[in-house]
């Protein structure tokens, strides 16, 4: 995970187009591989599961590092990190009591951390390429809303995680994008 941290000039927007395109495809495969599993809570399942939140807890640190290597603020991204690790804990329990009990948990984590990405891209305009994860941070927390509704549902699945995980992963493509092109001047 070093080699993620910028070690040129460019800074934190190097560090963050390398680190949104790992975050996209890890999402895209997620979600692929959620989505075969996504009617009960397997083996498979479980792992994915758990996996999501502990890359997300990963990626936080690897954003914390390269905005401390570059000077800037990362308050926000030590919460993200408290988040995820709690959600985590979360999810383990929750797995042994149904789908309906991960999909509160993943609901409470997407309303949380949706509201925390919402900030952290606030905070990052100037950078440019922000747009996409103060857009995808508030869909989040929508997102969360509907995961705690799902659960009270007849027959709940885990698909709507992987579609969840998906688009969040296309905003991070787009974020990463547009970053280019700030940095290019487009």
């Amino acid at each position: 995970m070093d080699t993620l941290v910028a070690t040129t000039p460019t800074g934190i927007p190097f560090a963050l187009r390398k680190l949104y395109f790992l975050r996209f495809t890890f999402a895209a495969a997620w979600a692929v591989l959620l989505f075969t599993t996504a009617e009960t809570l397997g083996v498979l399942s479980v792992t994915l599961l758990l996996v999501y939140p502990l890359f997300d807890v990963a990626a936080a640190v690897v954003d914390i590092r390269s905005v401390k290597a570059n000077g800037g603020p990362a308050r926000f991204l030590y919460v993200n990190v408290a988040i995820g690790s709690l959600t985590v804990i979360g999810l383990a329990v929750a797995v042994t009591s149904g789908i309906p009990a991960v999909l509160r948990v993943w609901g409470a984590w997407a309303v949380v951390s949706g509201l925390v990405q919402l900030v952290v891209g606030a905070g990052r305009r100037k950078l440019g390429g922000q747009w996409p994860m103060i857009i995808s941070g508030a869909l989040s927390a929508v997102a969360g809303a509907s995961f705690f509704a799902q659960a009270g549902s007849d027959g709940p699945t885990l698909a709507h995680l992987a579609g969840y995980a998906f688009l969040g992963g296309v905003f991070f493509l787009v974020s990463a994008l547009r970053l280019n092109r700030a940095r290019d001047g487009v």
